[in-house]
């Protein structure tokens, strides 16, 4: 794989922004390391960081450069500070610069696939919550969407805590239940046909569990099919770094 870290200017931010991305390449002579060669564009995965990270933590927590060599999936892992992946009320518009922005600079500096077929989104914690957002939000983008841990529940009073003392930033003290950044709201509001496939997993002992359960009834009861799991394990890096090995393994690379 080639491990590039790009940086450019974006209109949506104001401000200079970091990727990080792995492009596939064959490395037949690298010892330990393989690679496939690709015909055309190689699929592409975006694959979001959580709360407190950056670009930089999937490649530094996880093995994810070995998980995709031999899938041939490039991998774009874009900064998103602690926005939840929104257009911040005091702050920036991330939203904007994920939705709107990203996916054309990706197309301009890379030669990546621009199919539905080939184009999927993964997160863990905040990042799942913005991949399951992404997905739901521009289904037409995506043939497959994996949530890891994903704190999927932002409205009500059981995400209180969350708004009020880790984002305030993001939506001002109001709740964003009902609203385009309420995954259950947009569950209600999508057409189950047009979704991309959507998958969730998270630890049993992991604090988020309950609001996967709750998007996955959600879901059900909305006629969208999710593939959850729960597992033993908590919201670490040892469960990510397993579990996105599975994720990988599910995503229709190929079809």
């Amino acid at each position: 794989m080639a491990l590039l870290t790009c940086h450019f200017f974006s209109e949506a931010l104001g401000v200079s922004t970091g990727v990080t991305v792995l492009l596939p390449e064959s490395a037949r002579g690298q010892i330990g390391m393989g690679g496939v060669e690709t015909a055309g564009p190689p699929p592409v995965l975006y694959l979001l960081h959580g709360l407190s990270d950056d670009e930089t933590i999937w490649v530094r927590r996880t093995s994810i450069e070995r998980y995709v060599a031999e899938r041939g999936i490039a991998v774009v892992m874009p900064r998103a500070g602690r926005s939840f992946y929104a257009d911040e009320a005091h702050g920036s518009a991330y939203w904007t610069f994920l939705s709107e922005e990203l996916p054309r600079a990706v197309q301009h500096f890379f030669r990546v696939s621009d199919r539905r077929e080939d184009t999927f989104v993964a997160g863990l914690s905040m990042g799942g919550y913005g991949a399951f957002k992404w997905a739901l939000r521009q289904p037409w983008r995506f043939a497959a969407a994996a949530s890891l841990s994903g704190a999927l529940v932002v409205g009500g009073d059981r995400a209180r805590h969350l708004r009020d003392e880790l984002t305030p930033h993001v939506w001002d003290g109001m709740d964003p239940a009902g609203t385009d950044d309420d995954l259950l709201a947009l569950l209600d509001r999508a057409d189950p046909a047009a979704l991309p496939a959507l998958y969730a997993t998270c630890g049993a002992q992991d604090d988020l569990v309950d609001t996967q359960h709750a998007f996955v009834e959600r879901a059900a009861a909305r006629g969208v099919a999710v593939d959850a799991h729960v597992h033993p394990g908590g919201h670490d890096w040892a469960y990510w770094d397993e579990h996105v090995q599975r994720v990988l393994d599910w995503l229709p690379v190929g079809g």
